[in-house]
This record gives structure tokens, C-alpha cells and sequence, in this order.
């Protein structure tokens, strides 16, 4: 029995700090607009402030949150002013920029601000561009086969998915979020007139969210740290918990971008 509760001791925080952001989320995804864009640049910008920190301790006061507001105001303003190749472009310039002043980690730094940026991307042009329960299928994915993970890799345990990486990953745990996201999917294709490939489509953006979240072990574990930073009670930081988000929104934006999600609504 005390094994039992070890497992789930941080389960209360973990749960109120689930709610909150829940609220917060499904209030900008239902709004839009600039309430939806602000979120999610602000998003960007905190991780951008966590990456810097983890990878780059020893740096003087100010530098993280210097970097994280830079980027955050600089995807804002890019999205209202720039459109097509140049908004692409502006972004991809401000990540060489960005990750220029990390020589020794300037590869981990130019990759994981791409996945950043273009997710926050990716992210606002899902919720302008196909509306807000696109999202809400989106986050429900992420958020679905985190918690069919969280609990099956406890109650089932089994053999560990990648455990020089993330230790407490399972593969019980990973199929049960595959599974799991293929049930939200079946489940949201009358309300987004879609046909059966959005269950598939399902699956791989659970996937991808799940290959996020195994990016930011591998980043935690390379910079030495157990968390992204301490924001969130339960979660650790905002990385620690908008890791698989921001994969999957990417995954999404490549999928928009390839014609897959419009054969979907045909």
C-alpha cells in the first residue's frame, strides 16, 4: 500500500495545477483571437527563459529572461505584421540569432527553439485557421495520453521505453496513450467532419507529443537538472509540462502544411 502511494504522492498538485491551467486554456482557445495568441507567445517566451537557464547556468542575472522576452515579443509581433515566407523566415533568423550565444550547446539550442517557435506557430494558425475545437481536440489529445500514460506505467508497470532518457517511462504507459488517442479521435470525428484518417492522424500527433516529452528528459538530463524550473506545483516548469504540446502542435503544422488535414474535411 505505501509502495501504492509513493506512486501518486504528487498526484494532488499535479491535479489542481492541471485544473487551473485548464481553465485558463480552454478560456483563450474559446476567445481567440489576441487573448489566444498573447497565451501562447507568453508560453513560448517561458520556455525559451527555462532553456536558457537549464543550458546555460553560470550566465550573469537577467540573461534567461532577456532571451525568453525576446522571443516571446518577437513571435507576437511576427505573427501580426508578417505572413507566408517571411513570417518562416523571421522566425528561423530569430532562432540562429537566439542560439548563437550558446557555443557549446548552439545544436540542442537552435533544435529546441525551432520546436518552440514553430509550434507556437503551428499553434496559433490551427485556432485561426480551423477554429477552436481543432484545438480542443489537439490539447484533449496531449493531455488524454499523458494521463493514460501516467497511470498505466504505475498500475502496469512493465519494461521502460528509453530508460537512459526517462526512467519512469514505460512501454505499457506509451501504448496506452496511443490507445487513448486513438479513442479521442474516433470521438471528435463527427464534431470536425472528418473522416476515419483523423484517427490515425490521432495516433501520430499523440506520438509526436510523446517524442517531446522524451526531447526535454534527454535536455534535462544533459544540463544536470531534474526540472525546467519550478513555476509549476507538480509539473516542475513550464517546459516540464507544454513539452508534448509543443511537439504535437508542430506535428499538426507539418501535417496542415503537407494538404493531410484538409483531405480530412473533404
Amino acid at each position: 500500500m505505501s509502495g501504492t502511494s509513493g506512486s501518486f504522492g504528487d498526484l494532488r498538485d499535479r491535479t489542481l495545477s492541471g485544473v487551473a491551467m485548464a481553465v485558463v486554456g480552454i478560456a483563450a482557445v474559446w476567445a481567440g483571437g489576441l487573448w489566444f495568441t498573447v497565451l501562447v507567445c507568453a508560453l513560448c517566451g517561458l520556455m525559451v527563459w527555462e532553456l536558457t537557464r537549464m543550458l546555460d547556468q553560470a550566465a550573469p542575472s537577467g540573461k534567461a529572461e532577456g532571451a525568453g522576452l525576446t522571443a516571446a515579443v518577437a513571435l507576437l509581433v511576427f505573427w501580426l505584421q508578417l505572413a507566408g515566407l517571411w513570417l518562416l523566415g523571421a522566425l528561423a533568423l530569430s532562432v540562429v540569432l537566439l542560439a548563437w550565444r550558446f557555443p557549446n550547446d548552439r545544436g540542442i539550442v537552435a533544435a529546441y527553439l525551432v520546436l518552440i517557435l514553430f509550434a507556437g506557430l503551428g499553434l496559433i494558425a490551427l485556432r485561426d485557421s480551423f477554429g477552436w475545437v481543432w484545438v480542443l481536440w489537439l490539447v484533449l489529445l496531449v493531455i488524454g495520453s499523458d494521463v493514460a500514460g501516467y497511470f498505466a506505467g504505475r498500475v502496469l508497470g512493465g519494461p521502460k521505453l528509453w530508460p537512459r532518457v526517462s526512467p519512469k517511462k514505460t512501454w505499457s504507459g506509451t501504448v496506452a496513450g496511443w490507445a487513448l488517442a486513438a479513442l479521442i479521435g474516433a470521438a471528435f470525428m463527427s464534431e470536425l467532419n472528418a473522416g476515419s484518417g483523423l484517427v490515425l492522424v490521432s495516433i501520430l500527433v499523440a506520438m509526436a507529443g510523446q517524442a517531446g516529452d522524451i526531447a526535454e528528459s534527454a535536455i534535462k538530463r544533459h544540463a544536470g537538472v531534474k526540472d525546467s524550473s519550478a513555476l509549476i506545483p507538480g509539473h516542475g516548469g513550464v517546459m516540464d509540462r507544454f513539452d508534448a504540446m509543443i511537439a504535437a502542435a508542430l506535428m499538426m503544422l507539418v501535417l496542415t502544411e503537407a494538404g493531410l488535414i484538409a483531405r480530412l474535411l473533404n
